[in-house]
């Protein structure tokens, strides 16, 4: 995976100034687009198309401070059909429009050429299972909400309390198979995963796949698949979404499983009253790489 996402990079640099089809060039980086993306934004921080933007910006600065072409022609170089386009690609990145820095020769804001590396400690071993499971389904309550990856997010901690407390009991004991209990659970998640991007999140529960589902919930079907299960306790979230970042950095680089499009779900096994620490499990669908 580390290597994939080095030639990644370096089909980046030797595209700046061609359009980037990633959809084209997966075959020959030996994963799939959408574990690829995945990845890439989980451990640069960042989803793709910003990397690219950002390289492109880099080296079009220094086309712009040289001035040995217009901006129109610096603009088509690099993908914009207009110099109001690439002003506001250029602005982005650097906090200042061409014509300032062409002027004054910045600000500038660099993107250095990332490069991946694979650190393995050890000292931390991941408690994970796999497990195949036949199709089934997920039912509850379903909102759209932005992507957050660090602390509670505010508009499913609202989803949730906004349910009254019999709501909870019910779906507890509606659910007839695993993930077991009360879920939390995110689809329809882009590829690159990028904060504040759009997700599906359903407060509710699995049922086996000839369960009706009730005519007021929401329901995710679930093709069978194989999943990666990671156990994790301590402060919630922190603890849940350490595991879920080290997923991308330490187990997913080390193990012959890659992520498949599906539902992320996350089951609470156990928890204080007050939710300061849980004991959960992360189900994430995943594939043979």
């Amino acid at each position: 995976m580390i290597s994939a996402l080095n030639r990644l990079v370096d089909l980046v640099e030797e595209r700046l100034t061609d359009e980037f089809d990633l959809h084209g060039l997966v075959g020959s980086l030996g994963t799939t687009e959408y574990h690829l993306r995945r990845m890439f934004s989980s451990l640069a921080g960042m989803p793709l198309s910003e990397y690219l933007r950002r390289r492109r910006m880099t080296v079009a600065a220094g086309d712009v401070v040289r001035g040995e072409d217009d901006l129109l022609t610096i603009a088509v170089r690099y993908g914009y059909g207009s110099t109001e386009a690439f002003g506001r690609a250029f602005r982005a990145v650097h906090g200042a429009g061409p014509g300032d820095v062409r002027l004054d020769g910045g600000p500038l804001r660099a993107q250095p050429q990332l490069r991946f590396h694979l650190t393995v400690e050890g000292s931390i071993p991941m408690d994970t299972r796999i497990a195949d499971r036949p199709a089934f389904r997920l039912a509850g309550h379903a909102t759209r909400v932005p992507l957050i990856h660090h602390g509670v997010n505010p508009h499913i901690q609202q989803h949730i309390t906004a349910l009254p407390p019999e709501e909870h009991l019910r779906l507890k004991a509606l659910g007839d198979t695993e993930p077991a209990g009360l879920l939390q659970v995110c689809d329809d998640v882009e590829p690159d995963a990028a904060e504040g991007s759009e997700l599906t999140y359903l407060h509710g529960v699995a049922l086996s796949g000839d369960t009706p589902v009730p005519d007021d919930l929401d329901a995710i079907e679930v093709p069978a698949g194989t999943w990666a299960v990671f156990r994790t306790a301590g402060p919630y979230p922190q603890a849940l979404q350490s595991t879920w970042a080290a997923t991308a950095t330490e187990w997913f680089p080390s193990n012959p499983w890659r992520l498949r499009p599906g539902p992320s779900i996350v089951a609470v096994l156990d928890r204080a009253a007050d939710f300061s620490t849980a004991t959960t499990e992360l189900w994430l669908p995943v594939e043979p790489a």
